[in-house]
């Protein structure tokens, strides 16, 4: 009777270990559109770092492609469908600049719909002034997947970026 009472106990405690481990990430912002400066604002020397991003299950999966950004400081992030996508509810942009500051945009969820952003803009040959990209996907069943979360750096004008 002992061993049966052990067992399930633990039985209970792994399966709430288990379901702590595979909680979502949710973004810190959500107004689209608004430019606010990042909780620990970065200063010139520092650098953005970018961390793991969710695996969705293969049967709501879906994509997108955060584009190079160019001369200009533009950044593309175009969504790519999959076979999830009609369940997607909203999908958020997150754009952290080299200075600290955030910009939040929504992406509709069509097959090649695209969001520019505007990050940190370089001059002349300068390189180095890095922007980090996050993309979030909320479902509709509550759930919300990182399924991107990347370093932009600027290019110059040759394409070289140094």
């Amino acid at each position: 009777m002992k061993n049966r009472t052990l067992l399930v106990v633990l039985v209970l405690i792994g399966i709430v270990a288990i379901a702590g481990c595979t909680s979502a990430n949710s973004p810190s912002s959500t107004s689209s559109g608004a430019s606010t400066p990042a909780s620990g604002t970065q200063s010139a020397s520092s650098t953005l770092t970018t961390s793991p991003t969710d695996v969705m299950p293969a049967d709501i999966a879906v994509t997108v492609t955060v584009g190079e950004k160019d001369y200009l400081g533009n950044i593309p992030v175009t969504f790519n469908g999959g076979p999830g996508q009609i369940n997607v509810h909203s999908i958020q942009v997150v754009l952290t600049r080299f200075d600290g500051t955030t910009d939040t945009e929504s992406l509709a969820s069509n097959q090649g719909s695209t969001v520019t952003l505007a990050g940190t803009r370089g001059s002349g040959s300068l390189a180095g002034q890095s922007d980090r990209v996050q993309v979030y996907v909320s479902m509709n069943n509550g759930i919300t997947y990182k399924i991107a979360d990347e370093l932009r750096q600027y290019r110059s004008r040759s394409g070289s970026g140094e």
